[in-house]
């Protein structure tokens, strides 16, 4: 997703540009013209990259509970990510749009499942 997303494109773009992407200073000291994985997910020097991750790590949580203190919890902590760099309104949105295509992405992933699962009971 990061690759085909704005932020990847950028990325993989300039990635070669030392003046864009100094790989030579260290991330909080590095001013960047987008993010990388590491700027969301490693915040703060953090190693455990779950930190800052959705709280649906495969297609299957996708249909979390949205209310559960967890869920609550890892997405205020990653909109403030977001909010580094856009308004909370644009987190906030973005995110949503996301949870959608996450919850599509599974349903159709569940549907393929289903179709192949036929074919092979009819033999194909």
């Amino acid at each position: 997703a990061y690759d085909i997303g704005l932020h990847g494109t950028v990325y993989q773009v300039n990635k070669w540009d030392p003046k864009q992407f100094d790989w030579d200073k260290k991330l909080a000291d590095a001013d960047y013209v987008g993010p990388t994985c590491q700027y969301c997910h490693m915040r703060g020097g953090h190693h455990n990259v779950q930190r800052f991750s959705t709280v649906y790590a495969s297609m299957g949580m996708s249909m979390a509970d949205r209310g559960t203190p967890i869920w609550k919890e890892k997405r205020d902590r990653w909109a403030s990510v977001c909010d580094d760099c856009h308004s909370p309104r644009f987190a906030k949105e973005n995110l949503q749009a996301m949870d959608e295509s996450v919850k599509d992405a599974g349903l159709k992933y569940r549907e393929t499942f289903k179709i192949a699962a036929d074919l092979v009971k009819d033999g194909v």
